[in-house]
Protein backbone atom coordinates (compact mmCIF):
# COMPACT_ATOMS: atom_id res chain seq x y z
CA UNK A 1 0.00 0.00 0.00
CA UNK A 2 1.14 3.40 -0.95
CA UNK A 3 2.16 5.91 2.04
CA UNK A 4 1.88 9.59 1.57
CA UNK A 5 3.22 12.85 3.11
CA UNK A 6 0.73 15.75 2.86
CA UNK A 7 2.30 19.24 4.01
CA UNK A 8 -0.35 21.96 3.67
CA UNK A 9 0.17 25.54 5.15
CA UNK A 10 -2.34 29.33 4.59
CA UNK A 11 -2.20 32.53 5.15
CA UNK A 12 -4.01 35.55 5.17
CA UNK A 13 -2.26 38.98 4.82
CA UNK A 14 -4.29 41.10 7.62
CA UNK A 15 -6.84 38.31 9.08
CA UNK A 16 -9.13 38.51 7.46
CA UNK A 17 -7.31 39.99 4.04
CA UNK A 18 -5.96 38.45 1.00
CA UNK A 19 -5.44 35.17 1.57
CA UNK A 20 -4.06 31.76 0.03
CA UNK A 21 -3.08 28.37 0.73
CA UNK A 22 -0.11 25.67 -0.42
CA UNK A 23 0.12 21.56 -0.28
CA UNK A 24 2.46 19.55 -1.55
CA UNK A 25 2.47 15.52 -1.59
CA UNK A 26 5.27 13.81 -1.31
CA UNK A 27 6.05 9.89 -1.42
CA UNK A 28 6.53 8.21 2.32
CA UNK A 29 9.30 6.53 1.57
CA UNK A 30 11.66 8.59 -0.88
CA UNK A 31 10.58 11.95 0.44
CA UNK A 32 9.92 12.73 -3.46
CA UNK A 33 7.55 15.31 -3.70
CA UNK A 34 4.74 14.43 -6.14
CA UNK A 35 2.42 17.02 -6.70
CA UNK A 36 1.66 20.77 -5.95
CA UNK A 37 -1.66 22.51 -4.93
CA UNK A 38 -2.06 26.19 -4.47
CA UNK A 39 -4.57 28.98 -4.93
CA UNK A 40 -5.48 32.43 -4.26
CA UNK A 41 -8.97 32.38 -2.46
CA UNK A 42 -9.35 36.50 -2.20
CA UNK A 43 -10.56 37.88 1.45
CA UNK A 44 -10.07 35.02 4.26
CA UNK A 45 -8.42 34.23 7.66
CA UNK A 46 -5.60 32.33 8.71
CA UNK A 47 -7.65 29.36 9.37
CA UNK A 48 -9.90 29.08 6.45
CA UNK A 49 -6.62 29.34 4.00
CA UNK A 50 -5.42 26.47 6.75
CA UNK A 51 -8.22 24.49 6.24
CA UNK A 52 -8.49 25.02 2.90
CA UNK A 53 -4.91 24.37 2.20
CA UNK A 54 -5.51 20.67 3.92
CA UNK A 55 -8.38 20.09 1.42
CA UNK A 56 -6.63 20.42 -1.24
CA UNK A 57 -3.39 18.45 -0.04
CA UNK A 58 -5.91 15.59 0.53
CA UNK A 59 -7.73 15.93 -2.42
CA UNK A 60 -3.96 15.68 -4.41
CA UNK A 61 -3.19 12.60 -2.54
CA UNK A 62 -6.24 10.75 -3.59
CA UNK A 63 -6.49 11.78 -7.24
CA UNK A 64 -2.80 10.23 -7.01
CA UNK A 65 -3.69 7.06 -4.77
CA UNK A 66 -7.16 6.77 -3.13
CA UNK A 67 -6.21 3.44 -1.33
CA UNK A 68 -3.33 5.08 0.32
CA UNK A 69 -2.19 6.01 3.98
CA UNK A 70 -2.08 9.54 4.15
CA UNK A 71 0.08 11.39 6.97
CA UNK A 72 -1.13 15.48 7.36
CA UNK A 73 1.82 17.36 8.73
CA UNK A 74 1.12 21.18 9.35
CA UNK A 75 2.02 24.01 11.46
CA UNK A 76 -1.41 24.67 12.53
CA UNK A 77 -1.84 23.57 15.87
CA UNK A 78 -5.56 24.54 15.68
CA UNK A 79 -6.20 22.67 12.35
CA UNK A 80 -4.46 19.22 13.91
CA UNK A 81 -5.89 19.45 17.17
CA UNK A 82 -9.34 19.47 15.52
CA UNK A 83 -9.01 17.01 12.56
CA UNK A 84 -7.84 14.41 15.00
CA UNK A 85 -10.56 15.23 16.86
CA UNK A 86 -9.12 16.94 20.40
CA UNK A 87 -10.42 20.01 19.73
CA UNK A 88 -14.33 20.93 18.82
CA UNK A 89 -14.62 22.71 15.91
CA UNK A 90 -16.84 25.87 16.43
CA UNK A 91 -16.52 28.30 14.19
CA UNK A 92 -19.32 28.05 11.13
CA UNK A 93 -16.85 28.81 8.43
CA UNK A 94 -14.44 26.00 9.52
CA UNK A 95 -17.24 23.17 10.06
CA UNK A 96 -18.20 22.40 6.25
CA UNK A 97 -14.44 22.56 5.29
CA UNK A 98 -13.05 20.05 8.09
CA UNK A 99 -16.01 18.12 7.23
CA UNK A 100 -15.04 17.94 4.00
CA UNK A 101 -11.76 16.89 4.25
CA UNK A 102 -13.01 13.83 6.36
CA UNK A 103 -14.82 12.73 3.56
CA UNK A 104 -11.84 12.59 1.18
CA UNK A 105 -10.63 9.85 2.82
CA UNK A 106 -12.15 7.15 5.20
CA UNK A 107 -10.91 8.19 8.82
CA UNK A 108 -8.39 5.18 9.14
CA UNK A 109 -6.28 6.28 6.37
CA UNK A 110 -5.69 9.24 7.51
CA UNK A 111 -2.89 10.44 10.64
CA UNK A 112 -2.00 14.31 11.75
CA UNK A 113 1.53 15.70 13.07
CA UNK A 114 1.68 19.33 14.40
CA UNK A 115 5.22 20.30 13.06
CA UNK A 116 7.21 23.86 13.56
CA UNK A 117 6.62 26.07 10.62
CA UNK A 118 10.79 25.81 9.36
CA UNK A 119 9.45 23.05 8.83
CA UNK A 120 6.62 23.35 6.94
CA UNK A 121 8.66 25.60 4.33
CA UNK A 122 7.05 24.14 0.93
CA UNK A 123 3.78 24.57 1.35
CA UNK A 124 4.44 28.08 3.19
CA UNK A 125 6.56 28.94 -0.50
CA UNK A 126 3.21 27.86 -2.06
CA UNK A 127 0.58 29.96 -0.20
CA UNK A 128 2.90 33.15 -0.94
CA UNK A 129 3.47 32.87 -4.35
CA UNK A 130 -0.53 31.80 -4.81
CA UNK A 131 -1.22 35.12 -2.69
CA UNK A 132 1.76 36.92 -4.71
CA UNK A 133 -0.03 35.89 -8.03
CA UNK A 134 -3.18 36.93 -6.67
CA UNK A 135 -2.18 40.11 -5.63
CA UNK A 136 -1.44 40.80 -9.98
CA UNK A 137 -5.10 39.38 -10.46
CA UNK A 138 -3.54 35.72 -12.06
CA UNK A 139 -4.14 32.41 -10.94
CA UNK A 140 -0.92 30.32 -9.69
CA UNK A 141 0.85 27.95 -12.08
CA UNK A 142 3.37 25.57 -11.57
CA UNK A 143 5.68 27.93 -13.33
CA UNK A 144 5.49 30.20 -10.31
CA UNK A 145 7.07 27.13 -8.54
CA UNK A 146 9.92 27.53 -10.07
CA UNK A 147 12.26 29.32 -8.33
CA UNK A 148 12.07 27.58 -5.36
CA UNK A 149 12.05 24.21 -7.08
CA UNK A 150 14.74 21.48 -6.65
CA UNK A 151 16.40 20.21 -10.12
CA UNK A 152 15.33 16.85 -9.15
CA UNK A 153 11.50 17.97 -8.57
CA UNK A 154 9.12 16.89 -10.83
CA UNK A 155 6.36 19.37 -12.79
CA UNK A 156 3.54 20.16 -10.62
CA UNK A 157 -0.22 20.79 -10.69
CA UNK A 158 -1.86 23.65 -10.32
CA UNK A 159 -5.07 24.49 -7.81
CA UNK A 160 -8.39 24.27 -9.67
CA UNK A 161 -9.98 27.09 -7.86
CA UNK A 162 -11.16 30.22 -9.12
CA UNK A 163 -8.95 33.05 -9.39
CA UNK A 164 -9.97 35.99 -7.09
CA UNK A 165 -8.87 39.40 -6.77
CA UNK A 166 -8.67 41.18 -3.31
CA UNK A 167 -11.94 43.33 -2.12
CA UNK A 168 -11.95 47.14 -2.32
CA UNK A 169 -13.32 49.13 0.17
CA UNK A 170 -12.54 50.04 3.92
CA UNK A 171 -9.94 48.06 5.37
CA UNK A 172 -8.43 46.86 2.25
CA UNK A 173 -4.82 45.75 1.96
CA UNK A 174 -2.71 47.68 -0.83
CA UNK A 175 -1.30 45.34 -3.67
CA UNK A 176 2.10 44.36 -2.72
CA UNK A 177 3.78 43.20 1.16
CA UNK A 178 4.46 39.91 2.23
CA UNK A 179 2.34 37.40 3.63
CA UNK A 180 2.41 37.43 7.74
CA UNK A 181 3.21 34.95 9.69
CA UNK A 182 0.98 31.85 10.36
CA UNK A 183 2.84 30.06 13.43
CA UNK A 184 -0.10 29.50 16.02
CA UNK A 185 0.09 31.74 18.62
CA UNK A 186 -1.35 31.24 22.26
CA UNK A 187 -4.61 32.21 22.23
CA UNK A 188 -6.52 29.29 20.37
CA UNK A 189 -9.53 29.27 21.98
CA UNK A 190 -10.92 31.87 19.53
CA UNK A 191 -12.04 30.94 16.40
CA UNK A 192 -9.51 32.59 14.58
CA UNK A 193 -5.87 32.86 15.25
CA UNK A 194 -4.52 36.41 14.93
CA UNK A 195 -0.65 37.69 13.50
CA UNK A 196 0.68 40.25 13.32
CA UNK A 197 0.47 42.64 10.32
CA UNK A 198 3.20 43.00 7.64
CA UNK A 199 4.65 46.55 6.97
CA UNK A 200 2.08 48.36 4.85
CA UNK A 201 -0.60 46.20 5.85
CA UNK A 202 -3.81 47.95 7.62
CA UNK A 203 -6.10 45.92 9.61
CA UNK A 204 -9.01 45.16 8.96
CA UNK A 205 -12.35 43.63 10.91
CA UNK A 206 -13.23 40.65 11.36
CA UNK A 207 -15.83 39.95 8.95
CA UNK A 208 -15.96 36.43 8.51
CA UNK A 209 -15.77 34.58 5.12
CA UNK A 210 -18.03 35.96 2.16
CA UNK A 211 -21.06 34.72 0.85
CA UNK A 212 -19.70 33.91 -2.65
CA UNK A 213 -22.24 32.84 -5.67
CA UNK A 214 -21.30 31.47 -8.51
CA UNK A 215 -23.06 32.35 -11.40
CA UNK A 216 -24.35 29.33 -14.21
CA UNK A 217 -26.09 30.60 -17.08
CA UNK A 218 -28.06 27.13 -18.37
CA UNK A 219 -26.70 25.24 -21.45
CA UNK A 220 -28.34 26.12 -25.06
CA UNK A 221 -31.82 25.48 -25.54
CA UNK A 222 -33.14 24.95 -29.51
CA UNK A 223 -33.28 29.52 -29.37
CA UNK A 224 -30.24 30.04 -27.92
CA UNK A 225 -28.28 29.89 -31.45
CA UNK A 226 -30.75 31.67 -32.75
CA UNK A 227 -30.76 34.90 -30.58
CA UNK A 228 -34.14 34.94 -29.91
CA UNK A 229 -36.02 36.43 -26.88
CA UNK A 230 -36.17 33.73 -24.80
CA UNK A 231 -37.38 34.60 -21.21
CA UNK A 232 -39.92 33.84 -18.34
CA UNK A 233 -43.29 34.69 -20.08
CA UNK A 234 -41.99 32.33 -23.51
CA UNK A 235 -42.41 28.63 -24.38
CA UNK A 236 -40.27 27.75 -21.82
CA UNK A 237 -37.98 25.47 -23.75
CA UNK A 238 -35.57 22.63 -22.63
CA UNK A 239 -32.16 22.17 -23.42
CA UNK A 240 -30.67 20.83 -26.71
CA UNK A 241 -27.97 18.08 -26.95
CA UNK A 242 -25.93 20.90 -27.31
CA UNK A 243 -27.24 22.91 -23.99
CA UNK A 244 -26.80 19.10 -21.99
CA UNK A 245 -23.39 18.61 -23.26
CA UNK A 246 -22.59 21.88 -22.44
CA UNK A 247 -24.06 21.43 -18.71
CA UNK A 248 -21.89 18.27 -17.89
CA UNK A 249 -18.91 19.81 -19.36
CA UNK A 250 -19.75 22.54 -16.52
CA UNK A 251 -20.63 19.90 -13.82
CA UNK A 252 -16.85 18.22 -14.86
CA UNK A 253 -15.16 21.88 -14.13
CA UNK A 254 -17.32 22.58 -11.03
CA UNK A 255 -16.28 19.13 -9.55
CA UNK A 256 -12.62 19.65 -9.91
CA UNK A 257 -13.13 23.09 -8.49
CA UNK A 258 -14.52 21.31 -5.66
CA UNK A 259 -16.05 24.35 -3.78
CA UNK A 260 -19.69 24.68 -4.28
CA UNK A 261 -21.50 23.42 -1.41
CA UNK A 262 -25.00 24.43 -2.54
CA UNK A 263 -26.91 24.68 -5.95
CA UNK A 264 -29.85 26.53 -6.17
CA UNK A 265 -32.19 27.03 -9.39
CA UNK A 266 -34.20 29.02 -11.58
CA UNK A 267 -37.80 27.56 -11.66
CA UNK A 268 -37.65 27.24 -15.64
CA UNK A 269 -37.24 24.05 -17.59
CA UNK A 270 -33.35 25.28 -18.85
CA UNK A 271 -32.20 26.24 -15.60
CA UNK A 272 -33.77 23.19 -13.90
CA UNK A 273 -32.39 20.63 -16.26
CA UNK A 274 -28.97 22.45 -15.99
CA UNK A 275 -28.94 22.47 -12.34
CA UNK A 276 -29.87 18.98 -11.89
CA UNK A 277 -26.59 17.50 -14.14
CA UNK A 278 -24.41 19.65 -11.93
CA UNK A 279 -25.86 18.62 -8.62
CA UNK A 280 -26.37 15.28 -9.56
CA UNK A 281 -22.11 15.28 -10.33
CA UNK A 282 -21.67 16.83 -7.37
CA UNK A 283 -23.82 15.07 -4.85
CA UNK A 284 -25.86 17.78 -3.87
CA UNK A 285 -29.72 18.47 -3.88
CA UNK A 286 -31.46 21.58 -5.77
CA UNK A 287 -32.94 24.03 -4.50
CA UNK A 288 -35.69 26.28 -6.70
CA UNK A 289 -35.64 29.85 -6.16
CA UNK A 290 -38.38 31.92 -8.01
CA UNK A 291 -36.50 35.30 -8.11
CA UNK A 292 -34.03 33.75 -10.25
CA UNK A 293 -35.73 33.57 -13.34
CA UNK A 294 -35.48 35.59 -16.46
CA UNK A 295 -36.99 38.50 -17.70
CA UNK A 296 -40.85 38.19 -19.25
CA UNK A 297 -40.07 40.07 -22.84
CA UNK A 298 -43.60 39.91 -22.95
CA UNK A 299 -44.80 39.95 -26.81
CA UNK A 300 -41.36 39.83 -27.74
CA UNK A 301 -41.08 36.45 -26.58
CA UNK A 302 -39.33 33.78 -29.44
CA UNK A 303 -38.90 36.58 -31.68
CA UNK A 304 -35.28 38.04 -32.85
CA UNK A 305 -34.31 41.44 -32.42
CA UNK A 306 -34.02 41.94 -35.86
CA UNK A 307 -38.11 40.81 -35.76
CA UNK A 308 -38.79 43.04 -32.68
CA UNK A 309 -37.10 46.08 -34.11
CA UNK A 310 -38.60 45.85 -37.17
CA UNK A 311 -42.31 45.02 -35.70
CA UNK A 312 -41.96 47.08 -32.54
CA UNK A 313 -39.47 49.53 -33.38
CA UNK A 314 -40.80 52.53 -31.33
CA UNK A 315 -40.75 50.00 -27.93
CA UNK A 316 -37.75 48.76 -28.55
CA UNK A 317 -36.02 51.91 -28.86
CA UNK A 318 -37.91 53.41 -25.33
CA UNK A 319 -36.44 49.92 -23.94
CA UNK A 320 -32.85 50.09 -24.49
CA UNK A 321 -33.06 54.06 -23.20
CA UNK A 322 -35.28 53.76 -20.06
CA UNK A 323 -34.58 51.05 -17.52
CA UNK A 324 -38.19 51.73 -16.99
CA UNK A 325 -39.63 50.88 -20.19
CA UNK A 326 -41.69 47.61 -20.49
CA UNK A 327 -41.30 44.95 -23.70
CA UNK A 328 -44.74 45.41 -25.97
CA UNK A 329 -47.05 43.95 -23.96
CA UNK A 330 -46.60 44.22 -20.62
CA UNK A 331 -43.30 42.54 -20.24
CA UNK A 332 -40.40 43.10 -17.34
CA UNK A 333 -38.63 46.49 -17.22
CA UNK A 334 -35.06 46.39 -16.57
CA UNK A 335 -35.45 48.38 -13.36
CA UNK A 336 -38.07 45.31 -12.29
CA UNK A 337 -35.84 42.72 -12.69
CA UNK A 338 -32.94 44.82 -10.88
CA UNK A 339 -35.58 45.54 -7.71
CA UNK A 340 -36.28 41.37 -8.03
CA UNK A 341 -32.24 40.32 -8.07
CA UNK A 342 -31.30 42.15 -5.30
CA UNK A 343 -34.07 41.08 -2.96
CA UNK A 344 -33.63 37.66 -3.92
CA UNK A 345 -29.26 38.28 -3.70
CA UNK A 346 -29.72 39.21 0.09
CA UNK A 347 -32.26 36.99 0.74
CA UNK A 348 -29.71 34.50 -0.54
CA UNK A 349 -26.82 36.09 0.94
CA UNK A 350 -28.21 36.17 4.34
CA UNK A 351 -29.05 32.24 4.18
CA UNK A 352 -25.67 31.10 3.16
CA UNK A 353 -23.17 33.57 4.69
CA UNK A 354 -20.02 32.38 4.17
CA UNK A 355 -20.25 29.30 1.46
CA UNK A 356 -20.22 29.10 -1.99
CA UNK A 357 -23.05 28.24 -3.80
CA UNK A 358 -23.79 27.65 -7.35
CA UNK A 359 -27.03 30.00 -8.55
CA UNK A 360 -28.24 28.63 -11.83
CA UNK A 361 -30.10 31.43 -13.88
CA UNK A 362 -29.70 33.09 -16.62
CA UNK A 363 -28.37 36.29 -19.28
CA UNK A 364 -30.06 39.03 -17.55
CA UNK A 365 -30.49 38.45 -13.75
CA UNK A 366 -26.64 37.14 -13.80
CA UNK A 367 -26.02 40.05 -16.00
CA UNK A 368 -27.80 42.24 -13.15
CA UNK A 369 -25.83 40.69 -10.29
CA UNK A 370 -22.25 41.69 -11.61
CA UNK A 371 -24.09 45.26 -12.30
CA UNK A 372 -25.11 45.25 -9.01
CA UNK A 373 -21.86 44.41 -7.60
CA UNK A 374 -19.98 46.81 -10.04
CA UNK A 375 -22.18 49.68 -8.75
CA UNK A 376 -22.76 49.85 -12.52
CA UNK A 377 -25.39 51.80 -14.60
CA UNK A 378 -28.07 49.67 -16.06
CA UNK A 379 -27.36 50.50 -19.86
CA UNK A 380 -24.01 48.61 -18.11
CA UNK A 381 -26.21 45.19 -19.43
CA UNK A 382 -25.57 46.23 -23.18
CA UNK A 383 -21.99 46.16 -23.01
CA UNK A 384 -21.85 42.52 -21.17
CA UNK A 385 -21.45 39.00 -23.35
CA UNK A 386 -22.76 35.92 -21.50
CA UNK A 387 -22.31 33.11 -23.05
CA UNK A 388 -24.29 29.94 -22.69
CA UNK A 389 -23.02 27.75 -19.70
CA UNK A 390 -20.67 30.41 -18.88
CA UNK A 391 -19.39 30.94 -15.03
CA UNK A 392 -18.77 33.87 -13.06
CA UNK A 393 -18.93 35.05 -9.64
CA UNK A 394 -19.44 37.25 -7.11
CA UNK A 395 -18.55 37.65 -3.45
CA UNK A 396 -20.48 39.52 -0.52
CA UNK A 397 -19.20 40.51 2.24
CA UNK A 398 -20.70 41.24 5.74
CA UNK A 399 -19.96 44.88 5.29
CA UNK A 400 -22.37 44.87 2.20
CA UNK A 401 -19.57 45.53 -0.02
CA UNK A 402 -19.19 42.92 -3.53
CA UNK A 403 -16.54 41.65 -5.38
CA UNK A 404 -16.63 40.19 -9.19
CA UNK A 405 -14.02 37.23 -8.67
CA UNK A 406 -14.80 36.32 -12.84
CA UNK A 407 -17.56 36.87 -15.51
CA UNK A 408 -18.26 35.05 -18.71
CA UNK A 409 -16.01 32.08 -18.14
CA UNK A 410 -16.11 29.32 -21.04
CA UNK A 411 -12.66 27.63 -20.86
CA UNK A 412 -14.32 24.21 -19.26
CA UNK A 413 -16.33 24.24 -22.69
CA UNK A 414 -13.74 23.86 -24.60
CA UNK A 415 -12.81 20.22 -25.86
Amino acid sequence: MRQFIVEADGGSRGNPGPAGYGAVVSDAATGEPLTEAAEYIGIATNNVAEYRGLLAGLRAAHALDPTALVHVRMDSKLVIEQMSGRWKIKHPDMKPLATEARSVFPPDQVTYEWIPREQNKHADRLANEAMDAGAKGQQWSPADSAAGRGAAEPARVAGGGVPARARPGAGQAPVGGQRTGTTDEQHLSTPERQHTSAPGWSSAPDLGAPATFVLLRHGETPLTPQKRFSGSGGTDPSLSAAGREQAHRAAEALARRGTIQAVVASPLTRTRETAAVVATRLGLDVTIEDGLRETDFGAWEGLTFGEVRERHPDDLNAWLADPEAHPTGGGESFAETATRIAATRDKLVAAHAGRTVLLVSHVTPIKTFVRLALGAPPESLFRMELSAASLSAVAYYADGNASVRLFNDTSHLRP
